[in-house]
């Protein structure tokens, strides 16, 4: 039986999909699995990202309801992170989805070459 793809369907799916899609999200995610950190912390854990970005993607995440942040009222103030239960949750499927990157990049390493290499002969034929 065909699956129905309803316009709120489709939707739901691509806010997701946004949402967990870009690297920056994947990244603190899983760097938060661990437990409980600060900005510092995962900052230094995550190579390349901008101190902005991290500032950006924790807000997202917080907003979405799959980070809790908490504010200590220290002097200087701390601030925690952590993912929520539907953070954790998260995780399964992220997890799954590494996997499947980690088995399959080979045959999707050796497709882009064969890709590469089919467009080439076809720029040399049309010249």
């Amino acid at each position: 039986m065909p699956r129905i793809h309803t316009a709120a369907l489709c939707q739901a799916t691509a806010e997701t999909l946004d949402r967990i899609g870009d690297k920056w999200t994947v990244l603190v995610v899983n760097v938060l699995e661990e437990g409980s950190l600060r900005y510092n912390e995962i900052h230094r854990a995550i190579e390349g990202i901008s101190q902005r970005m991290l500032t950006l993607t924790l807000k997202s995440l917080e907003r979405d309801g799959l980070v809790t942040r908490t504010v200590y009222p220290t002097i200087p103030p701390r601030v925690d992170y952590e993912l929520t239960e539907l953070g954790r949750n998260l995780m399964v499927p992220l997890r799954s989805l590494h996997e499947w990157a980690i088995k399959h990049r080979p045959a999707i390493l050796a497709a882009r070459k064969r890709f590469a290499d089919k467009e080439r002969l076809a720029g040399r034929k049309s010249s």
